[in-house]
């Protein structure tokens, strides 16, 4: 007997839970019934919105007499002493009623339905036609957050988060973007050239300002692209920037490294053409000159080119030379800075790289030159100084021929040290112990893989609570 799976959709739209809609209340009446302070909360927020607000009850509290006798900015709010009618509800666009009782709810739903109002009894959603969400306001950019009643706490979560991502300015450049319109379509006649202003705009708005008048200069046209270098952190989405994920809402075009993970590659614009153009050991990887080649390409059709690289791009990424190359081109080059792997080891591990009692200094070193060894210029006596820390990175290959120059420049075989893969993923591996037995234990890491070689004497401060059964069984 065989079992038919499901038919796969097709839909563009996976299903949704609820409809999210917007009313236009203003200039409009809108029906509150209750007294209680969950009735004061929606009448406030319907007078927000510029409703005229009319409120029946025969025993208001003191928050909401306290609300009808306080200036609003905009609406109205109309207190009715009394019980309600069922003609209470004639010509309201929305009503809400705060009510505990089933049978008076009941004959609050049957009284809408039969005006035709669409109705809530709040925290009641048996008898609701519409809830209200969590809102992150910065009207006219209005957001509701809703988790159709089944984990409100997430809900609210949601809502702080996006809260802290748009700054309060950004409702000044809404009512600006409204203002400036017509003059955009008027002068950027061309679909592309409008696109390109509207990405810059939006760039500025979130840059903590309210605009000026100078912001429209914006629009005078681009003659070319622009390129980004962007650092990806060490795989975690959660770990990048906020202007790094600004960025990758805004590319035309995405050139990123095999390290980078496929999480944070969906927090990127869904039309972006995403191109990988990485370069790993032993695998066929891009040119630096091809990859410099496809940035100045893109950039010249006048395309918004991220160059996505995994942890910082200004540590061991080529940045410079990227940077230089584009500035030679005459090609506008900005960066966003991210999480440099040897960060993300320090939190992984819950140790500080410089512990005052130990390390007044960490040192990160590549542990792999351009001919594929170690750098021939390295100061061993300075790496293997008692008082520093050293993160080695690209470092699987050259590992043992490391821990033979740093016991030769006179570093303790004792010395705490740390081996890491793939650090903060789901594919992670750590190892840590004494630096004369790493050389034996890096052979268990896959030479392909990015690995990280920590060498202090603060990376015996690891707490082990933190760190993966793993690290806890071998550490010693």
């Amino acid at each position: 007997m065989h079992t038919l799976s499901p038919p796969q959709s097709n839909a563009r739209i996976a299903p949704l839970a609820v409809l999210p809609v917007f009313f236009t209340l203003a200039g409009r009446r809108a029906v509150a019934i209750g007294g209680g302070e969950p009735v004061t909360w929606k009448v406030e927020l319907l007078a927000a919105t510029g409703a005229h607000v009319d409120v029946y009850t025969d025993a208001p509290g003191e928050e909401l007499l306290a609300l009808s006798k306080r200036p609003l900015v905009a609406g109205t709010i109309a207190l009715h002493a009394r019980q309600w009618l069922e003609a209470d509800l004639a010509d309201a666009a929305i009503a809400v009623a705060e009510i505990d009782d089933d049978l008076a709810a009941r004959d609050f739903v049957s009284a809408a339905r039969h005006m035709g109002v669409p109705y809530n009894v709040i925290d009641r959603p048996e008898f609701c036609q519409f809830q209200f969400g969590g809102i992150v306001n910065r009207s006219p950019v209005v957001i509701g957050i809703s988790t159709a009643g089944a984990a409100p706490i997430l809900g609210q979560a949601v809502r702080r988060r996006i809260e802290t991502l748009l700054p309060d300015s950004l409702r000044h450049w809404a009512e600006f973007a409204e203002e400036v319109r017509s003059t955009i379509m008027d002068k950027l006649p061309s679909k592309q050239q409008r696109r390109a202003f509207w990405e810059r705009f939006a760039e500025k708005a979130f840059g903590g300002r309210p605009p000026e008048p100078r912001d429209l200069d914006l629009a005078i046209p681009a003659t070319g692209g622009r390129v980004t270098l962007v650092g990806a952190g060490p795989g975690d989405a959660e770990l990048l920037t906020i202007k790094a994920v600004r960025a990758l809402q805004s590319a035309d075009v995405i050139l990123f490294d095999d390290l980078v993970s496929s999480e944070v590659l969906e927090l990127a614009r869904r039309e972006a053409k995403r191109m990988l153009v990485g370069k790993r050991a032993e695998r066929p990887s891009c040119a630096q000159d091809e990859i410099n080649d496809l940035m100045i390409s893109l950039a010249r059709q006048g395309k918004h080119v991220v160059r996505l690289k995994s942890g910082d791009p200004m540590i061991f990424g080529r940045a410079g030379e990227e940077i230089e190359m584009l500035e030679r081109n005459n090609i506008p080059v900005a960066v966003v800075p991210g999480i440099s792997a040897g960060i993300a080891l320090a939190s992984r591990l819950g140790l500080s790289l410089t512990h005052r009692d130990l390390a007044q200094s960490v040192q990160f070193v590549t542990g792999h030159s351009r001919n594929g060894g170690l750098p021939p210029n390295l100061d061993w006596r300075s790496l293997a100084a008692k008082t520093t820390t050293s993160i080695y990175y690209m470092s699987r290959r050259t590992l043992a021929q490391i821990v033979d120059e740093l016991i030769a420049a006179g570093m303790d075989p004792g010395t705490p040290c740390v081996i890491a893969a793939d650090i903060g993923r789901a594919t992670e591996r750590l190892w840590r112990g004494a630096l004369a037995d790493s050389p034996a234990a890096a052979t268990d890491f896959a030479e392909t893989a990015p690995t990280l070689f920590g060498v202090g004497r603060s990376l015996g401060k690891v707490r082990l609570a933190s760190a993966s059964p793993e690290l806890a069984r071998i550490s010693i």
